[in-house]
């Protein structure tokens, strides 16, 4: 029988999490959909019932034509050697754009949830430090966002300056970038 183990952990989930839509994608690999308010629940049996003991990302992905974030949590089995894609969604809109943390089951998910904060705007509840860590003078929107327009900001924040370095000047008057 074709993805054997896969099935059978999906068949362990789904007694609990019957909500929840559960796909073999590949060999190893689980896609797991459910609602948002029951990832918290989800992610501590991975990791205390069923021994998924890695969090090896979390991601985010703007579906702004559906007004929805999609948060995508990977676990990983040491044991199983499996890997399940937890897929939530939650609202996009700026003031909605709140989910709970699970740093305190994982240390590794404070920075993934730091960075979607900081690129997304997504403020993960419970969470200990949200500040900024790569845009620390940003002014602007999440630059992730899919309604975020580089150009538009580029053009608000920065003059244009030409620019020809003196090593530059020196080669090209030396004749060595003419080969």
């Amino acid at each position: 029988m074709e993805y054997q183990k896969e099935n059978s952990i999906i068949e362990a989930m789904q007694l609990e999490f019957p909500e929840a839509a559960f796909t073999v994608k590949k060999a190893r690999r689980i896609e797991v959909k459910l609602p948002s308010k029951r990832l918290y629940d989800f992610a501590v049996r991975m990791q205390k019932k069923w021994g998924f003991l890695h969090l090896s990302a979390i991601s985010c992905v703007d579906w702004i034509n559906d007004g929805e974030f999609e948060l995508v949590y990977h676990f990983w089995n040491y044991d199983e050697k499996v890997l399940v894609m937890a897929k939530i969604r939650i609202p996009r809109e700026k003031g909605d754009s709140h989910f709970e943390t699970i740093s305190n089951l994982w240390q590794p998910a404070k920075f993934f949830e730091r960075d979607i904060h900081e690129m997304f705007g997504i403020y993960f509840d419970g969470s200990e430090d949200m500040e900024g860590f790569i845009l620390t003078d940003w002014t602007g929107p999440p630059p992730m966002r899919k309604d975020f327009i580089t150009r538009e900001y580029a053009l608000n924040f920065f003059h244009y300056r030409e620019y020809e370095p003196q090593w530059l000047k020196d080669m090209m008057a030396a004749g060595e970038g003419n080969e």
